[in-house]
């Protein structure tokens, strides 16, 4: 996997900027980050460690076009539309390298270089690749000459404070921090830390890193008990500073980021200024309903588990747990997304889940992801990752095209081939004002690869079945494991384990919802079918019995040599009838095949508005190698008609058409 034609299509002012910023500060060499531990506390962590992608090599048949054309295409086209809408510019004009007004539009534009920064590193551990390290190179010096002298760093208001680039956000005196709630401050704070963590991760230079460290180090010094007490209006400052944390040992981070959260909706350590929609009503730990923007619940629930799994706080970690339990229980769709409503980006009230007019913004999606993995890594039950590939292979990808280089903001489960509002819902856009999603697309998906394994001391969990080769360190011995399948067009997973000396462990193998009859873990999906027979497993060519436990196919045994593992689940089309709170869904059906929600185009369907679904409908399933990249197709027939459907995540690559994922039942 590498970065090729893409490159070809930068302007001649990109190079420009690249042998300008090679020139004004020179390479930082390779070195460890000299901050030493400084903790007085017995701090925890997770119990449970994901296998880090520099372990993993990615070689699934599904997965990894979507990555190369991440890799290819969608990382040099945000570049360039970085480029033409002034991210760059914005850093040289703040350090006084070019003249010049704030561009763009958002006050949180400089989050886009970061996270595409992010996800090239990502994309470098999988495929080295010199060009591209050296492009990033170039990209960071040009972040660094718009860090001010004492490591603050958010290019509009160093250009004019007066002058932010969004009228929404209000400034009195130009100062630092006025307007927290809607400057992005902390958030571009966060977005950075983030992302130079992973860089460092990669390449282990230093020069991202000591740019983060820096403006962490002014953030230490400003904000906490006695000194400035507020708290960011858009939540990640506190995941990155856990980030920077983990790297450093510096408690100082830590402790600020619990600060903001522990501060947060609390009156007694800041006043609360945002309510509902930034989720400063209340404060955290007493939170039981996920409300207001989705993005920044995400975020901030990340963190929350975070702080429970370090702190071994039992507060924070029954927190989350109600929080995670009505979002799954009330204010999930079925492919997924989250945040109901356009109005806020936010959730809406329980069983508040409109399909036409559905926003589940992409980030939204993303950052479900993140939190569900925590949550895994802190009490290692299935059902998170049950969330998670429903998500993935659904309302998160759903948000990049096949050509990559167009992008839904809002993931809508309805079209009537008109409606627009806000970013648009029938069609992808080819870019927004607001690009904070193509960008986390770019940041999240060169990861994925890091959400397949996982480890606890001798357990070794399979949580997704994705063509893969990992080196896994189990008790001191060396574990290679090999995934070879065709998922998610058909259930068949072949396994091989190898050990060069005897390894005791137990191999735990998730059996995903769909293939035991749950959509969801909770009432509010059900399926109408029943469910698929029940797996097969081969252990070295001969059928065994197998244990389930708690989700999971477990088998402890010493592994020795090489031994080969099948699993087949076997996979039939499934109806699934919503709750019926979710009056939106009342008298409709959707449709699923292994892990993917299947949508009805009217590409496919010219009657899509008279099509229903008959109680005795039998079913085909196509593999068409032509359409869409290679997709599964549905098609329904019985004596009254007849219809075709598609994977949700592939709609909308054919033009402006009607779209339904929730299809009228006869009855």
């Amino acid at each position: 996997m590498c970065l090729r034609s893409g490159f070809r299509t930068f302007s001649a002012s990109l190079v420009y900027f690249f042998m300008f910023s090679l020139l004004i500060i020179s390479c930082q060499t390779n070195q460890d980050p000299t901050t030493r531990p400084t903790s007085s506390t017995e701090l925890a962590d997770y119990p449970i460690h994901p296998v880090d992608i520099r372990q993993v090599k990615l070689t699934d048949n599904f997965w990894l076009p979507i990555i190369e054309r991440v890799q290819q295409k969608t990382i040099a086209y945000a570049i360039q539309k970085c480029e033409e809408e002034g991210r760059l510019d914005n850093f040289l004009i703040a350090g006084g390298k070019k003249e010049g007004t704030v561009r763009g539009a958002m006050p949180f534009d400089d989050t886009d270089v970061y996270k595409i920064i992010e996800g090239a590193s990502n994309s470098l551990i999988s495929s080295p690749n010199p060009q591209l390290e050296a492009l990033l190179d170039s990209l960071i010096t040009i972040i660094a000459t718009g860090q001010e002298a004492d490591g603050y760093l958010t290019t509009w208001r160093t250009i004019n404070p007066a002058k932010p680039p969004a009228e929404w956000v209000s400034v009195k005196d130009g100062k630092r921090w006025e307007s927290l709630g809607a400057s992005h401050e902390l958030y571009n704070a966060g977005h950075l830390y983030e992302a130079a963590a992973v860089h460092y991760l990669a390449t282990g230079k230093r020069n991202f890193l000591d740019i983060a460290l820096k403006n962490a180090d002014l953030m230490v010094q400003t904000f906490g008990p006695g000194k400035l007490e507020q708290v960011p209006g858009h939540q990640i400052i506190e995941t990155g500073l856990i980030q920077l944390y983990r790297i450093t040992h510096k408690e100082d981070y830590l402790k600020l980021s619990k600060y903001f959260l522990d501060a947060r909706g609390d009156s007694t350590m800041h006043h609360p200024l945002y309510g509902e929609y930034s989720q400063d009503h209340l404060p955290v730990i007493q939170q039981d309903e996920v409300v207001g923007h989705a993005v920044r619940a995400m975020y901030m629930y990340a963190a929350m588990t975070d702080i429970a799994a370090i702190y071994r706080d039992s507060a924070y970690a029954s927190a989350v747990i109600n929080l995670w339990n009505n979002m799954v229980s009330k204010k999930m769709y079925v492919t997924g997304g989250i945040g109901a409503l356009h109005q806020g980006e936010a959730f809406g009230a329980n069983y508040e889940l409109p399909n036409q007019s559905a926003y589940n913004e992409t980030c939204a999606s993303i950052g479900d992801v993140y939190w569900n993995q925590r949550l895994f890594m802190l009490y290692g039950a299935k059902k998170y990752y049950d969330v998670i590939e429903r998500t993935l292979y659904n309302g998160l990808i759903s948000g990049l095209s096949l050509d990559g280089t167009h992008f839904f903001y809002p993931n809508a489960l309805e079209s009537d081939g008109v409606y627009l509002f806000n970013q648009g819902a029938c069609t992808r856009k080819s870019w927004f004002d607001c690009s904070c999603c193509p960008t986390n697309m770019i940041r999240f998906l060169p990861a994925v690869s890091g959400l397949i394994y996982a480890q606890k001391d001798q357990d070794l969990y399979v949580n997704l079945y994705i063509g893969s080769e990992a080196t896994i360190d189990i008790g001191g011995q060396e574990v290679k494991i090999t995934q070879t399948t065709n998922y998610p067009w058909d259930g068949k997973v072949d396994l091989t384990v190898s050990t060069n000396e005897p390894v005791n462990m137990q191999l735990k193998l998730r059996l995903p919802g769909w293939a035991s009859g749950e959509v969801l873990p909770s009432d509010l999906y059900q399926y109408a079918t029943t469910p698929p027979a029940p797996p097969v497993i081969t252990f070295d060519g001969k059928q065994v019995p197998y244990d389930l436990i708690e989700g999971y196919i477990s088998t402890r045994q010493n592994w020795n040599g090489t031994h080969t593992i099948s699993l087949t689940f076997p996979m039939k089309v499934q109806l699934v009838k919503a709750n019926e709170l979710v009056s939106d869904d009342l008298g409709k059906e959707s449709i699923e095949y292994g892990p993917l929600v299947y949508a009805l185009e009217s590409a496919d369907n010219p009657d899509l508005d008279q099509t229903k679904l008959h109680a005795h409908e039998t079913f085909q399933v196509v593999f068409d190698p032509s359409l869409l990249g290679g997709v599964n197709t549905i098609r329904g027939n019985d004596a009254r008609g007849a219809f075709k459907a598609i994977p949700y995540y592939a709609w909308s690559n054919r033009g402006i058409g009607k779209m339904k994922v929730w299809v009228p039942t006869s009855d």
